[in-house]
């Protein structure tokens, strides 16, 4: 069974949840498949998937910057935020130099309402259930987000524009889209919206579905290793000798020069065994990912 990270270049008009089934579906039956972090079914680009044990790595990735394209139709604002809703108010569209203009109010560390068509749970039910029963509540309830960067890279047609947006988890870039708009003089909504990196994850080393069907046909699996994303955590080598003692699960004293505290990466025999939790001077894993066959490590 592989195991690994798959960098999925995901289509405009597939959910994440079909893009998880499509992958399950190439796989050996009961291989487990899981997203870090939906992507809009409206949306393209990057959506990184675990494979197989890598599922359980997800707890510690936590570089979740990401990196968007998004294209501003600028005149009109929808239900949805995004081209796929009703149009509710227009005005003549504003400027690019007004957009540009509003740009800094909405970087660095800001408040935001989700949209009413979310996934947001309001009362046991999600946001976008309630707006399509016409239920919607006027206002959800602001959190805080990060925005670190947001370009403006020039017209893209007639009244659109193109924007690059560096961000952290949580942020719903067509809501930014249509308050930008707003605080431009006028109405907007998201037509487009491309994720061009989620971590270290990026679109140049994505693949299609296509692609990816391809290369399962011929017997090749393009998975990334398990231990990519968590590159940020400390490391701690063990010898071969030890390679027993870790697949038993068993508490390891390795001296607190080797083993600092909190989750560490652990490599046995220089091959990624899985992750453990530091104190102490003793390794105890809360991951234990070493296979019988150390070849089969490497996807």
């Amino acid at each position: 069974m592989p195991d690994g990270f798959l960098n999925l270049l995901k289509p405009p008009g597939m959910s994440s949840f079909l893009a998880v089934h499509l992958v399950r579906k190439l796989l050996p039956k009961g291989t487990k498949v899981g997203h870090m972090g939906t992507l809009d079914p409206a949306a393209a680009g990057v959506l990184p998937l675990g494979v197989g044990s890598a599922t359980r790595l997800f707890d510690y990735v936590t570089d979740k910057q990401k990196l968007y394209r998004a294209e501003l139709c600028l005149g009109a604002a929808t239900d949805t935020q995004d081209a796929t809703g009703c149009v509710l108010a227009q005005a003549p569209p504003p400027s690019l130099a007004a957009v540009e203009a509003a740009l800094p109010a909405f970087q660095g560390c800001i408040w935001q309402s989700p949209p009413a068509y979310s996934a947001v749970h309001v009362d046991g039910k999600r946001a976008y259930e309630l707006a399509r029963a016409g239920k919607a509540p006027e206002t959800l309830p602001k959190r805080q987000v990060q925005v670190d960067s947001i370009r403006l890279l020039g017209p893209s047609g007639e009244n659109r524009c193109l924007l690059d947006i560096a961000c952290g988890k949580g942020v719903y870039v067509r809501t930014l889209l249509d308050e930008i708009a707003k605080a431009a003089g006028g109405f907007g909504h998201m037509s487009l919206l491309v994720r061009l990196r989620s971590g270290v994850f990026s679109i140049e080393n994505a693949v299609t579905p296509e692609e990816l069907r391809c290369q399962v046909a011929s017997g090749e699996w393009p998975l990334l290793p398990m231990d990519l994303p968590i590159a940020h955590l400390p490391k701690v080598e063990l010898p071969e000798s030890l390679r027993n003692q870790v697949k038993n699960g068993a508490p390891l004293r390795v001296g607190r020069e080797a083993c600092a505290q909190g989750p560490l990466r652990v490599y046995v025999g220089g091959r990624f065994a899985g992750i453990a939790q530091g104190q102490e001077g003793t390794l105890r894993f809360a991951a234990m990912l070493l296979k019988d066959d150390p070849d089969r490590q490497a996807p």
